[in-house]
């Protein structure tokens, strides 16, 4: 069921070529942010359009500017005479008129509002029936127009339907990511783990070469799938940013947590400047921005060179900059920066990539209504920096986390690790053990019980799954904070990247680590933990 919702989305532009590439009349379709969905050759040569605006995601007020412009719409002020064709093109009741463009041409402008949002424009040429027939042009005018009225409302019923269809596979698509993402992540969840275990212990052996190298894949096949699950959550409408203020410098110190192995294995010196500043947008999101914006500055940044990550107060707003001494681009190159699977020549020479990772971060910059801004000289690095409103937090707002490079001493330090997955317990010990960790596992809350797991043995703070077989790992966390302690430290692991699952973790005081697991993020979480548990300031 799902490869065939999935062949529906693929063969939706055939399908919409087929039905409006024989009509003899322009029609151009937008959806309900007004953006270009479909048109067909007749409507770009009626209306004498450059094929620029002729691409899907093209703004209608983009087309109806560029008519004023051009004298289509008369004398006047072009930007006033084009907000008012918009605002009648885009009537709930629809519209229909005549129009004599700039080029003397005689146009039946008809537009028809879409059920759950949208439009559908429609043109047909009456000009050779008008100069033809001028003594009773109004009669035959009236009986083509109403004509051709009909076969559009006819094709606009079968756009629509075409619409539908590709909704609903669409939404089918959606919920097939969703629910395999879980199943997906969780084996790569294993291989980080023991991979991580691997380099560890393969340190100063023949055998570190090679861990590094499965290390590397590992880490490639994440990027990956990461990148698809956030365009297809993206396009699909399913990602709603949940703005709220937030410390900028704490997604600046996560930065050091996740990125800091990866620069220093690259000889790169990674500064981050830190940051006192409130701001206010969805933190989830803007930290996948940044993620990207720093992963691809070390990756593009030769041996020796520099990253520098801070913040810049500008008036109402804080620009948070990510600058590199990297590989740079010209200015000619910009918009293929953005392309999808598009990557500049000196970039596919450096590193790895499928050329997703600045297409993400324009589309989440527009879907949180931020400001993007860069500067680059090639071969001298760039700047990439993004423009966040100024917040600020309520006076109980919690002190932000411990620092990413505190020491960490885990030596018989006890840690319950539930998961139900054995290949991820499994994993998760032989990491944890390598660490001086006492380990025990479980794959449920019964088998803690059946197993014995907790007899003579109490655990200094738990790491839970999420999605567990008979509850969820927040209830369970529960359970046992009951039973054992209501101040056991505790963080839950899971792939579901939520805000639902972020609020709830938050509210009930739990750690969140996301699948798949990085090792330096799971010690510095550990390390806070463990003096949560030793009544440490945090």
């Amino acid at each position: 069921m799902e490869g065939e919702s999935e062949a529906r989305v693929e063969t939706m532009p055939a399908l919409l070529g087929d039905i409006l590439a024989p009509l003899p009349v322009g029609v151009l379709a937008f959806d309900s942010a007004l953006r270009l969905t479909a048109v067909n050759p007749a409507a770009l040569r009626l209306l004498d359009l450059p094929t620029r605006l002729g691409t899907p995601g093209t703004l209608l007020a983009d087309i109806t500017l560029f008519a004023a412009l051009r004298g289509d719409f008369g004398a006047g002020d072009p930007h006033r005479l084009a907000a008012a064709w918009l605002a009648e093109l885009t009537a709930a009741s629809g519209s229909s008129r005549q129009h004599v463009m700039a080029s003397g041409g005689r146009l039946s402008i008809v537009s028809t509002s879409v059920p759950g949002g949208g439009v559908v424009v429609s043109c047909a040429d009456i000009s050779p029936g008008f100069e033809a027939e001028r003594g009773d042009a109004n009669a035959k005018l009236e009986a083509r127009v109403e004509e051709r009225t009909a076969a559009l409302r006819e094709a606009n019923a079968e756009l629509e339907g075409a619409r539908r269809r590709a909704d609903a596979a669409n939404r089918d698509k959606t919920r097939f990511l969703a629910a395999a993402s879980h199943d997906l992540l969780q084996p790569l969840n294993a291989a980080r783990l023991y991979t991580a275990t691997l380099v560890e212990r393969a340190a100063g052996t023949g055998l570190a070469e090679l861990a590094g190298a499965i290390e590397a894949s590992l880490n490639a096949v994440e990027d990956i799938m990461s990148a698809l699950l956030d365009l297809s959550r993206i396009d699909s409408g399913a990602l709603t940013p949940e703005p709220r203020p937030f410390r900028l410098g704490e997604l600046i110190g996560k930065v050091a947590v996740e990125f800091g192995p990866m620069a220093a294995e690259r000889s790169i010196t990674l500064r981050l400047v830190d940051c006192s500043a409130v701001v206010v947008s969805d933190r989830t999101l803007v930290g996948r921005i940044v993620q990207n914006l720093v992963s691809n500055a070390i990756k593009y940044t030769h041996p020796g060179g520099r990253v520098l990550v801070g913040c810049r107060r500008r008036g109402a707003r804080v620009r948070l900059d990510v600058v590199d001494t990297g590989i740079g681009f010209h200015p000619d190159q910009q918009k293929l920066l953005f392309a999808e699977f598009a990557r500049l020549e000196p970039a596919v020479r450096m590193a790895h990539g499928l050329g997703l990772g600045l297409s993400i971060v324009e589309r989440l910059v527009a879907a949180l209504g931020l400001g993007l801004e860069m500067a680059s000289v090639e071969e001298r690095g760039s700047r990439f920096s993004i423009s966040l409103p100024v917040g600020k937090l309520a006076a109980s707002a919690t002190p932000a986390p411990a620092r990413a490079d505190r020491p960490a001493d885990f030596a018989g330090l006890r840690v319950l690790c539930i998961d139900n997955e054995r290949e991820v317990l499994d994993a998760m010990d032989g990491l944890l053990a390598g660490w001086g960790c006492d380990v025990r596992t479980a794959r449920s809350l019964r088998d803690i019980d059946r197993d014995g797991v907790l007899v003579g043995w109490l655990p200094d703070l738990v790491l839970m799954d999420y999605h567990l077989e008979q509850a969820s790992g927040l209830d369970a966390v529960e359970w046992l904070r009951q039973n054992l302690g209501g101040h056991l430290p505790a963080a839950l692991v899971t792939a579901d990247r939520t805000a639902a699952v972020r609020d709830l973790a938050a509210a009930r005081g739990i750690a969140l680590i996301t699948k798949p697991v990085k090792p330096a993020a799971l010690r510095a979480t550990i390390s806070a933990l463990a003096a949560q548990r030793q009544g440490q300031p945090v």
